[in-house]
């Protein structure tokens, strides 16, 4: 069976919490908008890979400063050494950013879908955006409707074997892509932290998600 790599998301700055989840955790999200001011402190202690992510409203994110703060604490965050930066494919001047990122850090370039899951054709055209921008790792984001909408989800890394490719679904409907995916070839999968600290719909806690791919191996 494929090792499914988990990506633990720190939405706060609980340290203890961050220390028990380094045993189970291959690699950690820091949510820069949901940390808050005292993100770099939580990023300097992390003993593990990390991405650096920063959403803003429109990407359901909580961070209030400008456009141009937004992406200067992602840049910030390249230099204290994170491993992949998140940028939304929308992102105005992305072909700038994704220079500055490129031979530093991972650029993974990201697509949310907050509605419903398109179908997969619309879901392979989004990848080759994503590729065609320069994307180390293209993550597609859905939110299921229904069960079927797993299936697009987990087919789409393998349309791009070549390719690093994150394919996961929202709600409560997608919890069994999430789990499937990245035994399907997806990059990734990501846990919240701890019970209660999802950061999108249907994530499943770390310690849950993990006792899951112990039990199928």
């Amino acid at each position: 069976m494929i090792k499914p790599r988990i990506c633990a998301v720190i939405t706060g700055r609980d340290m203890d919490e961050v220390r028990k989840a380094e045993g189970l955790a291959d690699l950690f999200e820091v949510r820069i908008d949901l940390i808050g001011s005292k993100w770099q402190e939580v990023a300097a202690g992390l003993h593990k890979p990390w991405i650096a992510t920063n959403r803003n409203a429109s990407n359901r994110g909580r961070y209030a400063g400008s456009e141009g703060q937004r992406i200067a604490e992602l840049l910030t965050a390249l230099e204290m050494g994170a491993d992949i930066i998140d940028i939304e494919i929308e992102t105005a001047g992305l072909e700038d950013i994704v220079k500055q990122v490129k031979g530093k850090a991972k650029c993974l370039l990201s697509h949310h879908d907050w509605t419903c899951t398109a179908p997969p054709e619309k879901l392979a055209a989004m990848v080759h955006r994503q590729l065609t921008a320069g994307a180390d790792i293209c993550k597609v984001v859905t939110t299921a409707t229904a069960i079927d909408d797993n299936l697009a989800i987990i087919s789409l890394p393998a349309l791009f074997p070549w390719a690093s490719v994150i394919a996961l679904a929202m709600g409560t409907a997608g919890a069994l892509g999430r789990v499937l995916s990245p035994l399907a070839g997806g990059y990734l999968t990501y846990a919240s932290i701890g019970r209660g600290s999802a950061s999108a719909p249907g994530q499943l806690s770390l310690e849950a998600l993990r006792s899951i791919y112990r039990s199928l191996s």
